[in-house]
């Protein structure tokens, strides 16, 4: 068994995938209309589906706002330097919600952007072994 995706529903697919893609870094895998359901299905990742996990971002074309309720945490991405990558991101145009630096009561340095539609993503400095 493995992971495959997590699902995000989004109010305007074209605004998402330019934050996931362009500055997130994130490559569209592959999209699919479903007119008789009103909906299309994006995914979104930094590798393939057979071996990584990605995203799916789904429009539903009557529905342009979601309310995130109080469930939601965040997504996570590992990154090699947090603060290069959210300056990288607030350059091009991303929302920094918490800038980076030390976790409170711990050591790890992290981050926290928003997506477009208030989705938070932590950027977790990771260095491969």
């Amino acid at each position: 068994m493995r992971l495959l995706h997590t699902m995000l529903r989004v109010g305007d697919l074209d605004r998402s995938l330019d934050f996931y893609t362009r500055i997130l870094g994130m490559k569209l895998l592959r999209k699919h209309d479903v007119p008789e359901g009103k909906f299309t299905l994006a995914f979104v990742g930094y590798g393939d589906e057979s071996d990584t996990t990605v995203l799916e971002l789904t429009h539903n074309w009557d529905t342009d706002q979601y309310d995130l309720g109080d469930g939601y945490g965040h997504i996570a991405i590992g990154v090699a330097d947090v603060y290069k990558t959210c300056d990288a991101i607030a350059q091009a145009g991303g929302k920094v919600v918490r800038p980076a630096g030390p976790m409170m009561h711990g050591t790890a340095i992290l981050a926290f952007v928003e997506d477009p539609d208030g989705y938070k993503i932590e950027l977790l400095e990771h260095h491969a072994d």
